[in-house]
C-alpha cells in the first residue's frame, strides 16, 4: 500500500490512523533516511494512543519505553548499533516479548537478529512531503493493513 503524505499534518494523521487500528502487540519496522519522518510518525502514533508526555527519538538511549492504557510499547532506534549482537547483550530479546508493541527505527542495523516484522513502514521524500509504503510480513500484519484499508479517512487517497 502506498500513501502520499504531503506535509507533517498528513504524517501525524496517518500515525493516528495507525494507532486507531493497531493490535495490543506486534513488531513494526520504520525505514527511511535521516529526516524521513519516522519519529514524527511514532510521536503521532503514541499521542493518538493517549501519551501526553514528551516523545523523543531514542537514538542515544536505544529504547524508550511507554505504558499507555495498560499497554506496553517500546520505541527502538538502532541507528547507532554497531553489531546486531549488541541487542542480545543489552537484553532486548526479553524486552520484545509477546505482550509488547515494538516500534523499531533503523531495523537494518539488527539484521539477522530481529524477527519478521508484522508491519514495515518505509518513508521517503516526495516533493515537499513524504511517501509511505506499508507492507506486512505476518498474518497479524496483514490483518492490521486490512483494518487500515477498511475505513480510510475521506481526505486520504490510498493506492496499492
Amino acid at each position: 500500500m502506498m500513501q502520499e503524505l504531503p506535509d507533517e499534518h498528513a504524517t501525524r494523521a496517518f500515525g493516528a490512523r495507525l494507532a486507531a487500528t493497531c493490535p495490543l502487540r506486534g513488531l513494526v519496522f520504520l525505514q527511511g533516511d535521516l529526516g524521513a519522518g519516522k519519529t514524527t510518525l511514532v510521536r503521532a502514533f503514541l499521542r493518538a494512543l493517549g501519551h501526553v508526555g514528551p516523545v523523543k527519538s531514542p537514538t542515544y538511549t536505544l529504547v524508550e519505553p511507554y505504558e499507555i492504557g495498560g499497554r506496553r510499547i517500546l520505541h527502538f532506534d538502532l541507528y547507532r548499533l554497531a553489531d546486531p549482537e549488541e541487542l542480545e547483550y543489552l537484553g532486548v530479546r526479553e524486552d520484545m516479548d509477546d505482550a509488547t508493541l515494538n516500534l523499531v527505527e533503523w531495523p537494518s542495523q539488527g539484521d539477522g537478529w530481529l524477527p519478521v516484522p508484522d508491519l514495515v513502514l518505509s518513508l521517503s521524500a516526495s516533493g515537499e512531503g513524504r511517501r509511505l509504503e506499508l507492507s506486512s510480513g505476518t498474518d497479524a500484519g496483514r490483518e492490521w493493513v486490512a483494518r487500515i484499508l477498511e475505513n480510510p479517512p475521506e481526505n486520504e487517497r490510498l493506492s496499492g
